[in-house]
């Protein structure tokens, strides 16, 4: 079986009238499998339950990252020396954003050229060699420098997480598995906040926090050993035996031959093995890419668990217009705190409870569905590169409002300021009401011959 998907596949890259007529040929066994496969039911999730837990290591270490430095800021700056000097400060916190935009514009190259186990050990090292020059930096540049190598790592392993997760996990329960890397970023938020706050009375605490760090990310390169390859690249590169060989590990041996089909009917539509960036851009793909962007640059100008058990249930549309027009609510809450017309009594009700709103609005839907729903829309010929480019536009947005939003803050103040950040999450609603495609329980042949039907 296995070394005829093999030649099967050699001769699709070779383009013969052969191949596609022995396809057709084997239609009807192929509805046939498709048929054993609804009859025997979904393949058991605890298959690929653990290869999951592996990449959301990626979005632990991501999410730790973003907040080790909140606590320990004061502390690195007393003992190397650059306290008051609110511009150094400011380059410590945004240059993992710099090394992030970096890592993420290069992840769809990486990924497609080695994969994504190897490409999951490369975004570990440079973490591990980020964290160890901070732990040991002597002064402001030796810090930088750390921070830099960390970003890039940071900039890879979303893009990588989300990739993974979507073509390892089976189709009911994908959205809920894709959630898991938004809790992992949580979860790394919290941990660096905990450990972190004994570093303002406790001399070189800091130093700790970084070493920290390096286990998690040793332990992604080490885990990622034993973990299967996607078999969606593995098929990419031709290698159909191991593709096989992948999907009877993630989803058992009744569920390989229908899988393979669902490849095979994807690969017949004649698609270049390559892809450039003008064609992402401008070719037949812009839309997806232009909605993949759109989003992620939302998620950011508009600033869990139930995303666990909803996302599966409702859908993601359904959780995207609603997070988002949640998030309309909190903040036109802090808008009207800030207003003159809200008496002080008042005013600290509605600020706290606008920012616990939009916390779980964002949680629910804008946060955890944006990276999942985008890797489901892009073809895999394409999914790699064009999530690369969509979360490059995540990073650079995120630096313009990191960088901006005390300026701003002063400039216009905060009524003006929270109005704005409304507005934008109105615009989301109305945009993912209008453009985003619903692919909750669909396979990912299904959805991109939905989004991309034959020219």
């Amino acid at each position: 079986m296995r070394g005829r998907h093999a030649d099967a596949y050699s001769m699709y890259k070779r383009g013969t009238r052969d191949y596609i007529n022995a396809y057709d040929k084997e239609q009807g066994s192929v509805r046939s499998l498709n048929g054993v496969s609804k009859e025997i039911g979904n393949p058991s999730w605890k298959r690929s339950f653990l290869y999951i837990l592996v990449a959301s290591l990626a979005s632990l270490l991501y999410g730790y990252h973003l907040g080790v430095i909140n606590e320990t800021l004061q502390s690195i700056s007393n003992d190397l020396h650059f306290n008051g000097n609110t511009m150094a400060e400011g380059l410590v916190v945004s240059i993992c954003l710099g090394g992030g935009f970096l890592g993420s514009t290069f992840s769809g190259l990486i990924v497609d050229r080695v994969g994504f186990r190897r490409a999951f050990q490369l975004c570990a090292l440079p973490m591990i060699i980020g964290s160890s020059m901070s732990a040991t930096a002597k002064n402001l540049w030796g810090m930088l420098l750390g921070r830099l190598f960390v970003g890039t790592g940071m900039g890879l392993g979303p893009t990588l997480a989300a990739l993974y997760v979507t073509e390892v996990s089976p189709a009911y329960v994908r959205g809920t598995y894709g959630s898991f890397t938004q809790i992992a970023t949580s979860l790394g938020l919290m941990s660096s906040l905990l450990i972190g706050f004994p570093a303002k009375g406790t001399e070189g605490w800091w130093r700790i926090c970084f070493w920290v760090s390096a286990v998690p990310a040793a332990l992604l390169a080490l885990f990622m050993q034993f973990s299967p390859e996607s078999p969606h690249w593995l098929f990419k590169k031709g290698r159909a035996a191991d593709a096989e060989a992948a999907f009877e590990k993630l989803l058992g041996g009744p569920y390989v031959k229908g899988a393979m089909a669902e490849l095979l009917k994807s690969e017949r539509r004649g698609e270049a093995e390559t892809v450039k960036l003008s064609e992402l851009l401008f070719g037949h793909h812009r839309k997806v890419v232009f909605i993949g962007s759109t989003l992620f640059a939302l998620q950011q100008l508009s600033g869990s668990f139930a995303a666990l058990l909803l996302m599966d249930k409702l859908g993601r549309k359904v959780l995207l217009i609603g997070s988002f027009s949640g998030m309309v609510v909190a903040m036109g809450l802090q808008a009207a705190s800030a207003s003159s017309l809200v008496s002080s009594s008042n005013e600290v009700y509605l600020s706290v409870g606008g920012m616990l709103l939009f916390v779980l609005a964002f949680s629910v839907g804008a946060g955890p569905v944006p990276s999942l729903l985008l890797s489901e829309m892009f073809p895999g010929r394409i999914r790699a590169k064009a999530m690369s480019v969509c979360l490059a536009s995540h990073w650079v947005v995120n630096f313009f409002v990191g960088l901006l939003f005390l300026r701003l803050l002063e400039q216009i103040g905060p009524l003006v300021l929270n109005a704005i950040f409304a507005t934008f999450c109105l615009l989301a609603v109305i945009f993912v009401k209008r453009n985003v495609l619903e692919t909750k329980g669909k396979s990912l042949q299904e959805i991109e011959m939905t989004l991309l039907p034959p020219e």
